[in-house]
């Protein structure tokens, strides 16, 4: 029904930017809740924001608040992660997801993923 794919990802000094983009095939994609998560070796999947349909609903996890910014273009089928200031604990694989419940933090609520996008900060 929607397929994902991450992209934007690379390897940036502490402090620098990089976006994110998630691009989605099929006709419904403004009909799903869209989120960010993130893996980091050796640590379990966490939370980083999320994007109801309309973009009117957006929840962001404390670690970066302030920092990222998540929104969507459902007439390009894409939703975006505009990642500032960042820091080395930042570091890990970022994915895609959509389906899950407006402002669910939880992945296991999640139907669609994207297979990531490796994101590195150095020090």
């Amino acid at each position: 029904q929607v397929q994902l794919v991450e992209s934007g990802g690379g390897l940036v000094q502490a402090g620098g930017s990089l976006r994110l983009s998630c691009a989605a095939s099929g006709r419904t994609f403004g009909t799903y809740v869209m989120s960010w998560f993130r893996q980091a070796p050796g640590k379990e999947r966490e939370f980083v924001a999320t994007i109801s349909q309309s973009g009117r609903t957006i929840y962001y996890a404390d670690s970066v608040k302030g920092r990222f910014t998540i929104s969507r273009d459902n007439a390009k089928n894409t939703v975006y992660l505009q990642m500032n200031s960042l820091k080395p604990e930042d570091t890990a694989v970022y994915y895609c997801a959509a389906g899950g419940k407006i402002g669910s933090s939880r992945s296991d609520e999640y139907v669609y993923w994207g297979q990531g996008t490796q994101v590195t900060v150095s020090s």
